[in-house]
């Protein structure tokens, strides 16, 4: 639980985050973010992720929610600082990939998130942009993105991200594989407690 006096943005990027996770709390994301000056890079940004999940969860989404995402995603892009850079350049591949389903137009983003990310050797950015590009590479390859995806996050501590990933890993691996039926033991649990709505959807 955040302090009354909790720093704004960490404040409104919690309640994104939880609104994502597990599709709940939307209200108070969106006041959280609306606290925020609209200006700064972090508004436009979470701003453009609230409008992304909209579309992606079909949950309430609104006519302009697209284009609200895109220039959200636009806009934070062009902040001086440059992780929060890589992250703008890494939703707006997701929403290219996701929503557009314009896979060219997603690399290109992605890759450009990821140089950053491993310019300045933040493992938990990458984490996110390999998990997403995973699925644009040759099986092999694919694979192997996501599992350094998985141990990214299980080494910072990431806990939902790291179920994310186990889920994600075992989707991708055949259904008579062992490593498969492990990591569904391991990540359903984990996935209930914390109430991950995405990963709660299908039994």
């Amino acid at each position: 639980m955040l302090e009354p006096d909790a720093d704004p943005e960490l404040r409104a990027e919690i309640a994104v985050d939880r609104w994502f996770f597990r599709i709940d709390g939307h209200e108070e994301a969106e006041k959280a973010v609306a606290a925020l000056d609209p200006a700064s890079p972090t508004a436009q940004l979470l701003t453009a992720r609230m409008a992304y999940s909209r579309l992606l969860f079909q949950r309430d989404a609104r006519a302009d929610d697209r284009a609200v995402a895109e220039a959200g995603y636009r806009a934070a892009a062009r902040s001086a600082d440059e992780l929060q850079r890589g992250w703008a350049e890494y939703h707006w591949g997701v929403l290219l990939d996701n929503i557009d389903e314009d896979p060219a137009g997603a690399l290109a983003r992605y890759e450009t998130a990821l140089e950053i990310a491993t310019k300045y050797g933040d493992g938990y950015l990458e984490s996110y942009i390999i998990r997403h590009l995973a699925h644009l590479k040759e099986p092999t390859e694919r694979i192997a993105m996501l599992r350094r995806s998985l141990h990214l996050r299980a080494a910072l501590g990431a806990r939902p991200q790291t179920i994310a990933a186990q889920a994600a890993l075992a989707e991708d691996l055949p259904d008579d594989d062992p490593e498969r039926a492990e990591l569904i033991r391991t990540f359903r649990p984990g996935a209930e407690e914390l109430r991950i709505g995405w990963l709660l959807s299908d039994d």
